[in-house]
Order: structure tokens, then C-alpha cells, then sequence
């Protein structure tokens, strides 16, 4: 009998993906948790951790996760199609704000310290997105780069303005907290070498 591999996902129970659920389940064919055939399927002798995470990156997590759901994915390249997949990134970017301050505050066990610090490496260029985001960049356009791609100023855009900006401020105030955490410990680890230097030497 071939041993999956199993994935959970620490969701806050949010939904901000068609295949990652608020149980935690991960739908994919790899692992599956959705129908398959052949090496699309996990097999014993053939398949590997990596391709999991391959898997998760390149098929879970892309920039159009709307047209994830199969009975969507004959809407894409159309006007309704591409409006609806728009408004799904919003929704989709303020759930995963939402599951960062989730993440900040309560970390999975044994994953504190990882958090810890992938949050303090990169809170610069989550809020940077936030700030781009409420500007009125696409969701998923590179902050960085000057995009073209703009919302259009209506009422949808402007409840994501609203709820972006609530959780901004939010994430802000867990990121000040986290860097206080990575100074403390960063001091312990100045500290514990010193005093068993200084009982050595005693």
C-alpha cells in the first residue's frame, strides 16, 4: 500500500484558495484529495516531497486561483471570467492578511521561532503590497515595478480599501510586536554565551 503524503494547512479558518480549505485540507491530485490518473496520482516509487511542494506552488498558489475552481476554468480569457477572478484576488489578499495576523499571534507548534522570523524579514514588503494594493494596483502585480494595471475606483474596490486598510494597520501593530520578540531573543543569545563564559571561568 503507497504512503501519501499528508498536508495540512493552517488556514484560521479561511478560505482564500479553491483548493485550500478552512479544515485545513489541501486539495490536490498529488496527495489524493482530488481525482487523478497516472503520475498525476502519488505513487510509492516515483514520487517525492519536492514535487508536493512544486505541486502546491505552481498549481495552489498562482496569480488566478479563481479559475482553480473546475467549473470556472472555461470562464477564463473572458470579460466576466477576469472580472470575477479581479475581485477574487481582493477578497483572496485581505483573507491572507487576515491569516498572517492569525499566524503572528498564534504560530503552528514547533514553528514559532520560523514565523518569527520569515515575518520580520519580509514585513517590509508585505506592507509595501498593502500600500500599492490600496493605491489601486492589481492584486498580484509586483509592487515594486511601477504596474499599469489599475482598479477601477467603484464601489467594489472601495470596500476593499476599506478592509485593506483596517487590516494594515492591524499587521503593523503584530509586526512591531514580532520585532520587540526578535530583540529579546536576539539578546538571550548575546546573554546565555556570556554566562557560560563567565562560569568557565570561575
Amino acid at each position: 500500500m503507497s504512503c501519501v503524503q499528508k498536508v495540512y494547512y493552517h488556514s484560521g479558518r479561511l478560505r482564500l484558495n479553491p483548493n485550500l480549505y478552512e479544515s485545513g485540507k489541501v486539495c490536490l491530485s498529488l496527495l489524493n484529495t482530488w481525482w487523478g490518473k497516472g503520475c498525476e496520482k502519488w505513487g510509492k516509487s516515483s514520487s517525492t516531497m519536492l514535487q508536493v511542494l512544486v505541486s502546491i506552488q505552481g498549481l495552489v498558489l498562482n496569480d488566478r486561483p479563481y479559475f482553480n475552481e473546475p467549473g470556472y476554468k472555461n470562464s477564463a480569457e473572458t470579460t466576466g471570467g477576469e472580472r470575477c477572478s479581479l475581485a477574487y484576488n481582493q477578497t483572496a489578499f485581505v483573507r491572507s492578511c487576515k491569516t498572517m495576523l492569525y499566524s503572528l499571534r498564534k504560530p503552528p507548534m514547533h514553528f514559532e521561532t520560523l514565523v518569527l522570523w520569515h515575518f520580520h524579514e519580509h514585513e517590509r514588503a508585505i506592507l509595501d503590497a498593502c500600500r500599492a494594493y490600496m493605491s489601486g494596483t492589481v492584486v498580484g502585480s509586483s509592487a515594486g515595478t511601477g504596474s499599469n494595471r489599475r482598479y477601477v475606483h467603484d464601489k467594489c474596490f472601495a470596500e476593499f480599501h476599506k478592509s485593506l486598510m483596517l487590516y494594515t494597520e492591524h499587521l503593523r501593530a503584530e509586526f512591531a510586536a514580532n520585532r520587540r520578540r526578535v530583540m529579546e531573543l536576539e539578546t538571550e543569545d548575546e546573554i546565555v554565551p556570556s554566562i557560560a563564559a563567565s562560569v568557565k571561568s570561575c
